[in-house]
């Protein structure tokens, strides 16, 4: 009988530290001040690279913005595939 009441206090701190990082999620947005700016002077320095009399770097430019896309959209898949492992993981859990 004491077992049982240590392990639900256990899992009433489990759900407890869940309640809170969900609160934390509803509340707040994560910052990406940093990123944005980053971003915002990347493209105005490939704006300005355009204008470049060499050939090479004005085709470089392109191949910049498609290959900083294509980082983005790596990123974009890699969060969603850890989504999906986080909730498959999640499940295995509460299945013991």
């Amino acid at each position: 009988m004491r077992r049982k009441a240590v392990r639900s206090e256990l899992e009433d701190a489990k759900v407890q530290k869940i309640m809170r990082g969900m609160e934390r999620a509803m509340f707040f947005k994560e910052d990406t001040t940093f990123n944005d700016i980053r971003d915002k002077s990347l493209q105005q320095w490939l704006d300005e690279m355009e204008q470049h009399e060499d050939v090479a770097v004005r085709g470089g430019v392109k191949l910049t913005r498609e290959y900083v896309q294509y980082l983005k959209d790596e990123i974009g898949r890699l969060r969603h595939e850890n989504e999906v492992k986080n909730a498959y993981l999640k499940k295995l859990r509460e299945k013991r």
